[in-house]
């Protein structure tokens, strides 16, 4: 569904993607994994047109998108969960969710959609009222993805959902995310810190360092990896 060929992109004059190639099938769960720095946040910066690759291509659903703006890319249903989650602190959860739905003209779907929304997180349900700036940050981690499926995605991009959240509610996070991908069949790229959950649940992933792909495999290939456990997975 995204192929990503010889990516390049610099930041002035520092080089921040070396040649950057990977592939997402159709209705997967593939993650990146790698320090900071890695050029893990770039990439989706880059695939959803937030930054302008310097060379190279991508490729989304069968056209080619390197070029798009932004919101042209948003409106081909490719959604991007940014790292920090960017919720919007002095509307409320209702208020965040509607945004999320800003291209969508069909009201029935988008009451159906909520309300999946609100069955995935009980605690936006609670909360559909309260200002969003005033809730944890799991909470907000909740919201920014219920957000984007309001966007109506066939692929969703998730830059580091575990970050900075109490490790119950990361649990509850990523045990949605497979829910969100077996339900509403989302092809998912992940970017995640965390490598042991990120290859947890993915099937494929790619290993950054400095810009580069450093390795790639099956998930479960690359969490048995010496190379990986020593350097990602606390071995």
């Amino acid at each position: 569904m995204l192929e990503v060929e010889n990516l390049h992109v610099s930041y002035g004059s520092i080089k921040a993607l070396h040649g950057v190639s990977l592939k997402v099938p159709q209705g997967s769960i593939v993650t990146l994994i790698g320090a900071n720095g890695a050029g893990k946040s770039t990439t989706l910066r880059a695939l959803s047109g937030l930054v302008k690759s310097n060379s190279g291509t991508i490729r989304y659903d069968g056209d080619e998108i390197t070029r798009l703006a932004p919101h042209k890319i948003v409106s081909r249903r490719l959604c991007h969960v940014p790292e920090g989650r960017m919720v919007f602190a002095n509307l409320t959860v209702h208020e965040n969710l509607v945004m999320g739905a800003y291209l969508q003209k069909d009201k029935a779907w988008i009451a159906k959609q909520t309300e999946y929304v609100f069955h995935l997180f009980p605690r936006l349900k609670e909360r559909e009222n309260q200002a969003a700036g005033t809730m944890s940050g799991g909470e907000q981690q909740m919201l920014a993805i219920g957000r984007a499926l309001l966007g109506n995605p066939k692929f969703l991009m998730l830059d580091e959902p575990s970050l900075g959240i109490a490790p119950l509610l990361v649990k509850a996070i990523f045990e949605r995310i497979v829910e969100i991908n077996k339900e509403q069949g989302l092809t998912i790229l992940l970017v995640e810190q965390n490598a042991n959950l990120a290859l947890d649940i993915s099937s494929y992933g790619y290993v950054l360092e400095t810009g580069s792909v450093l390795l790639e495999g099956p998930s479960a290939d690359l969490k048995a990896n010496p190379k990986v456990q020593e350097a990602y997975l606390g071995g």
